[in-house]
């Protein structure tokens, strides 16, 4: 977030002019680093594999119902050795033969298998709800992380200009004390505040390169600079809806509401499928096998004739299991207590949702509030030290006033920049929690940053 007109003021001509540079060489915005993170982040990427994956496992549920053709080939020679009784003469002969058939086969009755084509569907749609859920995890982490690079880039301004306005003050508070007009105890007052700015300068560089690294790991980007806002004034509106209805629309929507339903109908087929082990199953088998006998055959193998049989043949083909030593009883008992289980998870699955969204709604709702009362509180403290600053000048306060005053300023103007930045990331997560989040909900947030 931009700072405000009145910290600059506050601000030496230096550092402000060198956070303008930064902020303005090679910044990236919130939508740049969102696309080079989803070619980036291994978790993203390992959910976009995991999809396609669980695309393909859900179409192998056809090969149970369609039909299937299998080729076989196969050739042979053999030598006979014939001597008649009483002959010491031998007859040595050879025959070969080659056989190939092609078979077709056509489930009829399978219900185990239709049970498992008719969980295909609902594992496309369970496979289709973890990647939207992946890609709208990586939208969050990646604007978390986008936006604490700015809450530390604030925090570090601010406590640089409190130490600026703190080292004016002890000299001021010397000067006086060297005059006559003041008391050694403004001077400690303020040298004591001055150590205090500066260690908290050096805690806040260190959390700034911190959160750097931490874009830069979420992005794959080297030394990333964010594009800061260009009008504080301008966020986000609150939202027009009661809570309700937003929990209404994340019981529909969410994708960790939606794998749970998903998988809920899952193992009601699982159990369909497992019961059917106890029911016959009726294939239809076309066959069509063509044998070559080369010098002779098998049953006439002195013939020396060489001769071709083709023998088509087609059969309708039932089984009827009859005892499968207990394991199709337990397969059903197994079945039947995951789909309790199931049955179980999907129902978390939307109290936590709905407590999520109720979590996040009221988030954004107090952040938005919070953000006008501070604004308000930055009005006022700003007043406040304007009015200690002049007190102190004709000896009506004290030096410590003045600190006390300063600190309560900075501190509230560091509170604002991070009140604004998690009203932008609340709403990403009010939408995650109810499952409408989208790249395009970006927009929004990119057109309030500088260009």
């Amino acid at each position: 977030m931009k700072l405000s007109r009145t910290l600059f003021r506050t601000l030496p001509l230096a550092a402000a002019a060198a956070l303008t540079f930064a902020s303005a060489a090679q910044a990236q915005s919130l939508v740049d680093m969102y696309e080079a993170a989803r070619g980036y982040d291994a978790s993203f990427i390992s959910a976009k594999a995991q999809f396609e994956a669980n695309l393909a496992k859900a179409n192998q549920t056809l090969g149970g119902v369609l039909p299937n053709i299998a080729l076989s080939a196969s050739a042979s020679r053999t030598r006979f050795d014939i001597r008649p009784d009483g002959q010491p003469n031998i007859t040595r002969n050879f025959y070969g033969s080659g056989v190939a058939a092609i078979t077709l086969v056509q489930p009829l009755y399978r219900p185990a298998a239709w049970a498992a084509y008719r969980q295909g569907g609902p594992l496309l749609q369970q496979a289709a709800a973890q990647y939207e859920a992946a890609e709208q995890d990586l939208l969050v982490r990646v604007s978390q992380a986008y936006f604490d690079v700015l809450t530390s880039e604030d925090s570090l301004a601010s406590v640089q200009a409190q130490k600026q306005a703190v080292q004016e003050q002890l000299a001021s508070a010397k000067r006086n004390f060297e005059v006559g007009t003041s008391t050694i105890t403004g001077v400690r007052d303020a040298q004591a505040r001055f150590d205090l700015s500066t260690a908290q300068e050096i805690a806040a560089d260190n959390d700034l390169r911190i959160k750097r690294l931490a874009l830069d790991l979420a992005v794959g980007m080297s030394n990333t600079q964010p594009k800061r806002l260009v009008d504080n004034s301008k966020l986000i509106p609150a939202p027009a809806d009661s809570v309700d209805s937003w929990v209404s629309q994340s019981e529909a929507a969410s994708p960790a509401v939606r794998q749970a339903r998903l998988g809920l109908e899952v193992a009601s087929l699982e159990v369909d499928k497992a019961s059917a082990g106890h029911k016959p199953t009726l294939d239809a088998q076309l066959n069509y096998q063509g044998v070559r006998n080369v010098s002779g055959s098998s049953t006439n193998p002195t013939s020396g004739t060489s001769s071709h049989i083709m023998n088509p043949s087609a059969a309708i083909v039932l089984n009827v299991p009859i005892f499968a030593g207990f394991a199709t009883q337990y397969r059903v008992k197994e079945t039947v207590s995951l789909e309790a289980k199931a049955r179980s998870d999907y129902e978390n699955a939307r109290r936590n949702t709905a407590q999520a969204t109720r979590t996040a709604y009221f988030g954004l709702v107090a952040g938005l509030s919070q953000v006008k009362a501070l604004e308000a509180a930055e009005a006022s403290t700003q007043s406040a030290l304007d009015a200690n600053k002049l007190g102190y000048s004709v000896g009506v306060n004290i030096n410590i006033d003045v600190l006390n005053s300063q600190s309560q300023l900075y501190q509230t103007k560091r509170d604002l920049a991070k009140a604004r930045y998690d009203v932008l990331v609340g709403n990403l997560k009010l939408r995650q929690a109810t499952g409408t989040l989208t790249p395009q909900d970006l927009q929004p947030i990119n057109a309030l940053l500088a260009p």
